[in-house]
């Protein structure tokens, strides 16, 4: 059974050097990897993870090219980049379009890092690029560690945008919305959409998280750590201490994954 991480992160080394430290200290807490590609290779050996989304934020729209750059650099069998678009870019569609060519699978947009709310109109040409060109959408979902609780990618916002392009592979990641979990049971669980469990399994009472999976479409729910923020083997120890069906562990932990990534 493969293994695939849909949820890390890693910069260029020199950046590593300066973010890990500056993004514990604005979310009060500790990266579990020094936040490099290596750092993240040997995480994922220690937890027997056989590939890992490695999702790129864009924080300012000049950052489009040299994380395109990286991130094709970086593709290989076990690191699976995802690129990132800036909503204040001079023409993001063409850079969902230049993603696409570089032969990446996905993008990563984060609300609070980028300033947008999730179902802007200015967003949906964005969002229908995306789903045109087949790519998945990483969308850092619900709150964030490092901000104030502000809704500007809760449930009803999800759920607006594929009402508006429902053909976009959107990921709402952190188990759909994280720190609004009852907003995810009122909005999306039980729908055919795309959640993956990083950074938000291990929030919820082990019996809860049970119960959504079990209540959610099986080919719908992704494994992900947000490695280096959680630690992969600890966060793959509690997936499999849900006990659930066999193959339902497998679809989870990385079949459903192979099949949105075209793996």
């Amino acid at each position: 059974m493969e293994i695939i991480d849909f949820h890390a992160h890693a910069f260029p080394d020199a950046v590593a050097a300066r973010a890990i430290p500056l993004l514990e200290a604005e979310g009060d807490v500790a990266a579990h990897t020094d936040g490099t590609t290596a750092g993240l290779l040997a995480s994922m050996d220690a937890a027997g993870i056989d590939r890992s989304v490695v999702a790129s934020i864009a924080t300012k729209p000049q950052q489009f090219d040299p994380i395109l750059r990286w991130s094709a650099g970086i593709a290989s069998d076990r690191l699976i980049p995802f690129a990132s678009v800036h909503p204040d870019a001079a023409d993001p569609v063409g850079e969902v379009r230049r993603i696409a060519e570089q032969g990446l699978r996905g993008i990563k947009m984060h609300a609070y890092y980028q300033d947008f709310d999730l179902d802007e109109d200015r967003l949906l040409p964005l969002y229908r690029a995306a789903a045109e060109e087949g790519l998945a959408l990483l969308m850092h979902t619900g709150f964030d560690v490092a901000f104030e609780r502000v809704r500007k990618a809760d449930p009803a916002r999800t759920l607006r945008v594929l009402d508006a392009v429902p053909d976009l592979l959107l990921v709402a990641s952190h188990w759909g919305a994280w720190e609004d979990w009852d907003e995810v049971e009122k909005h999306l669980l039980g729908k055919p959409i795309y959640m993956d469990v990083s950074f938000g399994l291990q929030f919820q009472p082990r019996e809860r998280s049970r119960e959504w999976v079990l209540a959610h479409p099986a080919e719908y729910i992704l494994f992900g750590t947000d490695s280096p923020w959680s630690e992969q083997a600890v966060t793959l120890d509690y997936m499999r201490s849900l006990e659930l069906d066999p193959a339902l562990e497998a679809a989870i932990l990385g079949g459903n994954a192979a099949r949105l990534l075209r793996l």
